[in-house]
């Protein structure tokens, strides 16, 4: 049994004043993935015993970045897509394994007035294209913060929330086209209809004591790997960053 875990930390060193090594160790993963680290590189040394840690940086000082910890050694790690275009802002680290790909990911925010979302646009096909062509070869995993509640299930306000960033119906649809290149969103493989589970708040309003949130944060699989998916799971329970961990297990 694999035990993957995805956070978004919004801010490693942050994290670290809250818990973060005690929180590591309770969940006890295989692979334990992090967005938004906001980090360069030197300024962290943050090891645990039994894991390796790959690293990409944003260029941008204090903004972005992508991180694994793994127990199991890597037949080989790649960072980023391959998109010139895509590939300075530290958000996505892939690591081949012998029999799935795991790629975490920190996709890019549309941000307020959606003036992003043309880019989001294009990083979404490119994206794409480049986990259907890991997909050709083996089973992927992705994990990360999407930046998209995919239905309106998946957050509290849909109807005020309708065409902000991260409930855009272009984002909502590339979502869709996702999973149709076969693609599984596994919290909704096993919870179809589970409401009121989310993994984002927002610090304004009283957010998440109010439990006004959205779930952002996924593990979506390849159809090939359907039959070893074990269980999900969303750790509301777990503070420390405005998200909060999600959880894969796979046979």
């Amino acid at each position: 049994m694999y035990k993957f875990i995805s956070w978004n930390v919004n801010g490693l060193r942050a994290v670290c004043g809250k818990g973060f090594a005690d929180i590591f160790a309770e969940l006890d993963a295989d692979f334990f993935c992090l967005q938004e680290t906001k980090l360069q590189a030197g300024q962290i040394d943050l090891e645990f015993l039994g894991y390796k840690s790959y690293w990409n940086y944003a260029e941008k000082k204090g903004y972005s970045g992508t991180a694994i910890y793994s127990r199991h050694e890597p037949l080989s790690v790649s960072y980023g897509i391959g998109v010139e275009e895509h590939d300075h802002e530290g958000r996505v680290v892939t690591l081949e394994m012998e029999d799935f790909y795991l790629v975490c990911v920190y996709v890019p925010n549309s941000q307020d007035g959606l003036k992003r979302l043309d880019y989001r646009m294009s990083w979404e096909d490119d994206f794409r294209a480049y986990l259907c062509g890991l997909a050709e070869k083996k089973g992927v995993i992705v994990c990360g913060d999407l930046n998209v509640a995919h239905k309106e299930i998946d957050l509290k306000n849909p109807k005020s929330n309708r065409m902000n960033a991260g409930f855009t119906d272009q984002e909502r649809e590339k979502f869709s086209t996702l999973l149709d290149a076969g693609f599984i969103d596994t919290f909704r493989h096993f919870y179809p209809d589970q409401t009121d589970i989310y993994s984002w708040w927002s610090y304004r309003f009283q957010a998440r004591q109010k439990n006004a949130g959205w779930r952002i944060d996924y593990f979506v699989v390849s159809e090939d790997l359907r039959d070893r998916l074990e269980g999900a799971k969303i750790h509301t329970d777990i503070f420390g960053s405005d998200h909060c961990p999600v959880e894969l297990t796979l046979k």
